[in-house]
């Protein structure tokens, strides 16, 4: 009798062991759908605003926005390094390419956090750094966000502050990511950050610009 109780528990055991485990790949699944579900629904922007360090931080602390990733485009090279991209030689912009969930986050608010944090009155250049690499654009993705980037520009174009504005508003294309150092420079290195930043006078510029700093 007793021989037969263990092995009766035994049985049981081994029952209740497969039954978590089931329901632990079920539980798995269901994961992997909503994660996949999430890819599904995710969207993305990019923008051009002088400097990519300066570009990640205004984006990274909106909700919904996923990530953030320094790179370049817009040039003639394939595969630029930021050496190459820097000479002014690739025809490149450095930019910022954010994954969003719109759902959460509208393009119309990251347009508005794009405006405030360039100063779109100069031409092939940001702040300290010179040159068409470090000119401003949106990049759209869509129909939809040609519009609303189209739209937003009209609406800025009535802002006595902007006599002029250079921001382009072109297609996007083929996006190259930066060397790993670049990206989250401003948590990876955020004293030097830090005094580029202020060095190169871009919170005392939008400040002027804008009324607010950034």
């Amino acid at each position: 009798m007793l021989r037969f109780a263990k092995k009766f528990y035994r049985v049981l055991l081994l029952i209740g062991i497969c039954s978590a485990i089931s329901v632990m790949a079920v539980e798995d699944q269901d994961d992997t759908n909503q994660e996949k579900g999430m890819r599904v629904a995710l969207a993305m922007a990019t923008f051009a605003g002088g400097c990519f360090w300066c570009m990640e931080p205004p984006f990274d602390v909106l909700e919904g926005v996923v990530s953030t990733i320094s790179g370049y485009t817009g040039g003639r090279t394939k595969n630029p390094s930021y050496k190459e991209v820097t000479s002014g030689m690739t025809g490149h912009a450095e930019v910022v390419q954010v994954r969003y969930d719109p759902s959460k986050v509208s393009y119309e608010t990251l347009l508005n956090v794009f405006w405030k944090n360039i100063d779109p009155t100069v031409k092939n250049r940001q702040f300290c750094d010179v040159g068409e690499q470090y000119r401003t654009a949106i990049f759209y993705h869509s129909e939809q966000q040609k519009k609303l980037a189209q739209q937003s520009l009209q609406k800025l174009m009535k802002d006595p502050r902007l006599p002029v504005i250079y921001t382009q508003i072109v297609e996007a294309g083929t996006f190259y990511p930066a060397e790993e150092y670049h990206q989250n420079y401003y948590e990876k290195k955020p004293i030097r950050y830090k005094f580029y930043r202020y060095n190169c006078g871009r919170d005392q510029r939008l400040e002027k610009i804008w009324g607010e700093r950034p």
